[in-house]
């Protein structure tokens, strides 16, 4: 019961506004099970879709980063859909913190289970970079049957070996008991790309966070890699990997251990010399490299899954 007047709107009735403050029914978005709003993008094929494609984007930053690479697969007519995560971009939720790591997952099931019943019977592909690799990867074992293959683009697998020494990984387990909020140091652009074009444009987008990772995001991200060892075994979907050999964020090792690990009878691993951690977002000679083998590759295997189910 309310006692005393006010002459405030109640919170319910103020429409829901992205961090960027632009209400949320101006936005394309879906309402998870926290009944945070996450924004949507969607890049639909000029004629009937043949299958779909989730992308799920990395550590602190979004989807829009995306446009290049999900128009052209766009050419290939097919239905390519992404969100924000949690805390990024114009998505709600404090800035790169997330309760647990699998909401990074089960929101991602939630949009791609949505997408399926408005296109029943298409075939669904994911396709994740670093922390969004990670997320692809744990997303398809909890569905091991429900996608028809999986692009990953320098995956988030293991740690690398001077982040996660003994002492530091015990240190932070100490201080996200004590100070989870405490900064850890921001992600260098400088490790991003060799392309001072794609870096600018990385440093001057105001949809990725600038801002020290928090140790509560690191605890969760050092969650995920022990989930992802768990769940590599269970992998049988044909797989593409893609990775620079000079990549300072995501260590290549962990692409040659997911190879050696997963079930998959189909499975590429290209390795790009030299190139940095955002092969999307490299020098136009390997980024144009990369959106070739993702063309192909996903064309192919678009034509198996049709004649599959027309047999």
């Amino acid at each position: 019961m309310k006692t005393g007047h006010s002459s405030r709107m109640p919170e319910e009735s103020s429409p829901k506004r992205s961090p960027q403050n632009i209400p949320y029914k101006d936005l394309p978005h879906i309402i998870n099970a926290d009944g945070q709003h996450l924004f949507c993008r969607y890049w639909k094929p000029a004629t009937a879709a043949r299958a779909l494609v989730f992308i799920a984007h990395g550590a602190g930053e979004h989807c829009g980063r995306y446009d290049d690479l999900a128009q052209r697969l766009t050419e290939l007519n097919l239905f390519v859909f992404a969100h924000d995560h949690v805390g990024h971009g114009q998505s709600e939720g404090d800035r790169m913190v997330v309760s647990d790591f699998h909401v990074f997952i089960r929101d991602s099931l939630q949009h791609i289970d949505l997408m399926k019943k408005d296109h029943p019977g298409l075939p669904v592909f994911i396709l994740g970079h670093s922390m969004g690799g990670a997320i692809s990867i744990l997303t398809a074992s909890e569905r091991l049957s429900d996608f028809s293959g999986m692009v990953l683009i320098s995956p988030l697998v293991v740690a690398s070996p001077e982040v996660a020494t003994p002492i530091k990984v015990f240190a932070a387990k100490v201080l996200n008991l004590v100070l989870p909020n405490l900064s850890l140091g921001s992600i260098d652009p400088n490790a991003v790309s060799r392309n001072k074009k794609e870096m600018e444009s990385y440093t001057s987008d105001p949809l990725v966070y600038h801002g020290g990772m928090k140790v509560s995001f690191v605890i969760q991200l050092m969650n995920a890699i022990a989930r992802i060892e768990r769940a590599l075994p269970k992998l049988t979907l044909p797989i593409l990997v893609l990775h620079g050999s000079s990549d300072k964020l995501c260590d290549i090792r962990g692409s040659h251990l997911l190879m050696d690990t997963v079930q998959s009878q189909d499975k590429t691993l290209k390795v790009y010399d030299e190139a940095y951690h955002a092969l999307h977002k490299e020098l136009p000679e390997v980024t144009t490299s990369v959106f070739t083998e993702i063309l192909t590759w996903v064309g192919q295997k678009v034509s198996a899954a049709g004649e599959t189910s027309h047999t």
